[in-house]
């Protein structure tokens, strides 16, 4: 491993006499590139996940030629370490180009290379380099034992080049799109482990034959020097669509709280549906179909068929130890419990420590949450493993509407990559899949709550009365939808527990959930705190 030494921020251009093929093997090249010049870029960008943290130097942990023939780019893995004593990996990959015109943004270090002046910049943004990736993915050998493994879906056949462009705005990850049909995806925090998108991708698609994701075409792993695989890329076929289910969603959910004054609902005489009971159409009052609509349920029932038959899908492995269906046991109610505890007394913390920021409602349920500790505390402790006899199975970790395409009348569940404050192992451990129904729960209850927030000066009724209009609505759209997902994977014979074993571990889920959701909300937008603390109190008071 090399550490940087800070080299003189005011020099602005270096001379190696080492060939660009052979530049990573040059300490004095990696002393200087590893220096403030790096650290400067890398902070800027999106996909830098330390913002939050004190870098204190950058290490180059592993590097790796991506090749074809005689052209050459390099990959580095990137050990960030911070002030506060832990470290963060990050995929960079880097090209050396003497035209200015490819380094006006992403030039990361002027360099003069056997006095060839020119700039070490991104090689994401340079084509040549795109297309290069590309076409080793594409002719990727099934067996490959080299460090930097490229790998193929069979259906990935007899395609040319055409041309290549970023999707969207740079997030965690780089998206590049190939011949408007393909994307692939480099990731750039990097975990010393097979990305769970990647595995997951790879196993819908090539195992399990499920439709309503889109199709893994290939990927490139990395064996670096401990033997351990990184990944660092994912193809995938584009799915064209209209969006994402969070907007189509919420503009449903504008429809049906419009619908209050349109249809002069009184929301006092609505029927309430009891949480987590079975429900079809048919069994949905005419008096809640008058103001919701029948749009909305069926949409949600279309949602609840393709997630049963991902789980369904997911459960049905039983000769790969990475994806077989397993039972409750003492080391998952360790493991659950400790992680859950911890979470919980940091949200503590960050409740006490923002309650100046809060007011009305929001403020009577973070006092409620703060008096009432104890109790939820003792909620996560009751999880009793021996009277659960449904199965875990590899699940999405991180669902909510967000990570599902809208395509016509019909949805594609996207981005496996799990929930981004886990460790990488945490993200693979087998969960109930009602922890996913209740991620997503949670987005629909964000949902309606943004609605609210959002559009306030179009709804004439008082905010008190668009939450409890809210509430209503809530319940019959995951009532619904748990009649559709529990029939069909009773159906599929996936053990999911019997009826009061469901509700405990929806109940569960979905507080865990909301605690987790109270940092962020605290943290970043302290007026919308009041939707995880209501969604708290919701469990808590067994509403």
């Amino acid at each position: 491993m090399n550490r940087t030494s800070k080299a003189p921020s005011e020099k602005t251009n270096f001379n190696f006499n080492t060939p660009w093929e052979e530049l990573l093997e040059n300490k004095e090249f990696v002393s200087v590139f590893l220096s403030d010049v790096l650290e400067k870029y890398i902070v800027k960008k999106r996909w830098y996940g330390g913002k939050a943290s004190k870098l204190k130097y950058i290490e180059l942990a592993e590097y790796f030629r991506i090749q074809q023939h005689e052209e050459v780019y390099y990959g580095l893995i990137l050990e960030v370490n911070f002030q506060e004593a832990f470290y963060q990996h990050y995929f960079l990959p880097i090209a050396f180009v003497t035209d200015e015109n490819f380094a006006q943004e992403n030039r990361i270090l002027p360099v003069s290379i056997e006095h060839q002046k020119g700039y070490i910049i991104d090689a994401a943004h340079l084509e040549a380099f795109r297309k290069l990736v590309f076409e080793r993915i594409l002719t990727a050998e099934p067996i490959d034992k080299t460090k930097v493994r490229y790998h193929k879906n069979a259906l990935f056949e007899n395609i040319a080049y055409e041309s290549s462009r970023f999707m969207g705005v740079e997030q965690s990850n780089t998206s590049i799109v190939y011949n408007e049909k393909y994307v692939l995806k480099f990731f750039r925090r990097i975990y010393v482990d097979r990305n769970p998108d990647y595995e997951m991708s790879r196993f819908l698609s090539e195992i399990s034959d499920y439709k309503n994701t889109p199709l893994y075409l290939g990927s490139i792993n990395v064996i670096d020097s401990d033997q351990s695989t990184l990944t660092i890329a994912l193809m995938q076929e584009m799915v064209e669509n209209e969006g994402d289910a969070w907007d189509y969603i919420l503009k449903e959910v504008h429809k049906v709280f419009m619908n209050l004054e349109f249809k002069n609902i009184n929301i006092k005489q609505l029927p309430k549906a009891t949480p987590f009971e079975r429900l079809e159409i048919t069994d949905v009052s005419p008096e809640i179909i008058d103001w919701i609509g029948l749009n909305l349920f069926h949409k949600t029932q279309v949602l609840a068929k393709r997630t049963a038959e991902m789980h369904i899908a997911l459960g049905s492995e039983f000769t790969d130890t990475a994806f077989e269906p397993t039972h409750f046991n003492g080391d998952y109610e360790v493991w659950l419990k400790n992680r859950l505890l911890y979470q919980f007394q940091n949200r503590l913390n960050t409740v006490e420590n923002n309650l100046h920021k809060l007011k009305g409602m929001a403020l009577d349920l973070a006092n409620d949450f703060l008096a009432r500790k104890n109790e939820i505390r003792k909620r996560f402790v009751d999880f009793d493993w021996t009277k659960l006899k449904g199965l875990r199975i590899r699940v999405h970790g991180d669902y909510h509407l967000g990570q599902i395409l809208v395509q016509n009348d019909d949805f594609y569940i996207i981005d496996f990559e799990g929930e981004p404050e886990s460790t990488i192992r945490d993200r693979k451990v087998k969960q109930p899949p009602l922890k996913d129904v209740a991620g997503l729960f949670r987005s629909y209850h964000y949902a309606i709550y943004s609605s609210i927030f959002n559009n306030k000066d179009l709804y004439k009724e008082s905010q008190e009365e668009l939450f409890e209009a809210g509430e209503i609505l809530y319940n019959y759209i995951i009532n619904v939808f748990l009649g559709t997902y529990v029939a069909l994977i009773k159906k599929a014979n996936l053990n999911i527990g019997y009826k009061e074993e469901r509700i405990f571990l929806l109940q569960y889920s979905l507080l865990e959930k909301a605690v987790y959701e109270l940092g962020y909300e605290l943290n970043s937008r302290p007026q919308w705190a009041v939707i995880p603390l209501k969604g708290i109190s919701n469990i808590i008071n067994q509403i």
